[in-house]
């Protein structure tokens, strides 16, 4: 056995710090878990808007020939003071409404339905800000309230705190003619910046739209960070030129090519320079970038064939 007089104070520095770590490092494992089969199986969904994404993640609770949507008994209702949760099927009575009206509830089972979105959104045209929140519901007769809580790691509703809500937001429910077993959220219809939730349940649909206000802007700020956080990357300017390019926003183009050929001048940020200038009626100028394009592109050695063809039909006048 080698004697700790013979370790340098240095490698006696790295044992002891890796023993006092040995610890710590075993107590961030999670610790060993068969996992659970449960009745209301998890699920996931998510819709894109642009760029900006919204996920909802919950778990999905089954009709099986129970009541769902309905007034609480005095005996329930007793249970709860003012809006807080009755969602708990240790208490429920047979018979009981599982989801009873005007009382919170998780907008699913097991877990608070995650809600979870990129960029800030209009929900029923009111703002929330892009972060993880946990979505629970409060549901009526004629009108529901979607609630988004700053509270995104609770189980079911039941340390719910309106104190830490970011967001409520009013909907009608619409009755449906088909039985919808398991409790499923959509995204129906999509369009551009506006997409459509829709909670189903029962013979139940709860609809409330996620709206990006500005999908471009949204974009522009995705794009302006992940330059900012890769200042050495050529291809993400050129990226962003070549889109303004497509919408023929010439100003906005030349100058994020610019940036990339600043950073380093290639065959395809010259090109792309070319094609700009001369879509933005600087033809002279065009020629002469499009004609240091080709130079550099054979310098590289890079396939230029089709792009001469276009400088040619250029200087032809057939473009």
């Amino acid at each position: 056995m080698i004697s700790l007089k013979r370790f340098s104070l240095f490698t006696f520095a790295i044992l002891f710090a890796v023993i006092c770590a040995a610890p710590y490092a075993l107590a961030q494992q999670p610790p060993l878990a068969i996992k659970p089969i449960r009745p209301s199986q998890k699920a996931s969904v998510m819709q894109t808007i642009g760029v900006t994404d919204i996920s909802i993640t919950y778990s999905r609770p089954p009709v099986k020939g129970r009541t769902i949507f309905a007034d609480a008994p005095a005996t329930m209702a007793a249970r709860a003071k003012g809006e807080a949760t009755l969602d708990n099927q240790n208490e429920r009575k047979p018979g009981e409404p599982i989801v009873p009206y005007d009382h919170v509830w998780r907008a699913g089972a097991n877990e608070a339905t995650m809600f979870v979105v990129t960029d800030d959104v209009l929900i029923n045209g009111k703002p929330l800000k892009a972060g993880t929140y946990s979505m629970h519901a409060i549901p009526g007769k004629e009108e529901w309230t979607i609630i988004f809580n700053n509270d995104a790691g609770q189980w079911g509703s039941f340390q719910y705190d309106d104190k830490k809500d970011a967001l409520r937001v009013k909907t009608k429910p619409q009755a449906t003619s088909d039985n919808q077993e398991l409790l499923t959220y959509t995204f129906d219809p999509v369009i551009d910046n506006v997409a459509t939730v829709n909670l189903r349940w029962e013979k139940i649909r709860v609809p409330f739209t996620v709206e990006v206000k500005d999908v471009k802007a949204a974009w522009r700020v995705h794009a302006d960070a992940l330059i900012a956080a890769n200042p050495t990357n050529e291809t993400l300017p050129l990226q962003v030129a070549n889109t303004y390019a497509r919408e023929k926003n010439w100003d906005e183009a030349l100058k994020f090519v610019d940036q990339s050929i600043k950073i380093k001048e290639t065959f395809p940020n010259l090109s792309s320079k070319a094609n700009i200038l001369w879509g933005a009626g600087k033809k002279e100028e065009a020629l002469t970038v499009a004609d240091a394009a080709i130079a550099k592109g054979k310098a590289d050695k890079v396939n230029t064939a089709a792009f001469e063809k276009r400088v040619a039909d250029m200087k032809a006048g057939k473009m």
